[in-house]
């Protein structure tokens, strides 16, 4: 069972205040020059963040929120140090409490950033 490790912070901090798509895309760019699959994702108000085992670990984010979540802990460090204003974290997935990593409580909407490809 993979690990996934996320930042999550406000959806109009990392949305809109901070240039995520443009970090995103970059980082995109960078796998496909070296050969990498793509292992992160955008999530709009992942559920994840209402599971028992992430709520257990005193991560408190605004709402609505959003989250980078990738397997790549040391992608996500990089982010924690980008971003800064960002809670980080890591869970197990899947699982009774969180059997899709990546599931949001959002509904789809045209203003939402690209996901990686």
């Amino acid at each position: 069972m993979p690990t996934y490790h996320y930042v999550a912070a406000s959806e109009r901090f990392l949305c809109e205040e901070e240039p995520l798509a443009e970090v995103l895309r970059e980082r995109r760019d960078h796998y496909r020059e070296h050969g990498r699959t793509v292992d992160f994702w955008l999530v709009r108000q992942p559920a994840f963040l209402d599971a028992e085992p992430v709520k257990a670990g005193g991560v408190a984010v605004p709402r609505p929120a959003a989250a980078v979540v990738s397997t790549d802990a040391k992608f996500i460090d990089f982010m924690k140090l980008r971003l800064e204003w960002v809670a980080r974290g890591q869970f197990d997935a899947p699982t009774p409490a969180v059997p899709d990593p990546l599931a949001s409580l959002a509904t789809k909407n045209d203003n939402d950033l690209p996901l990686p490809t």
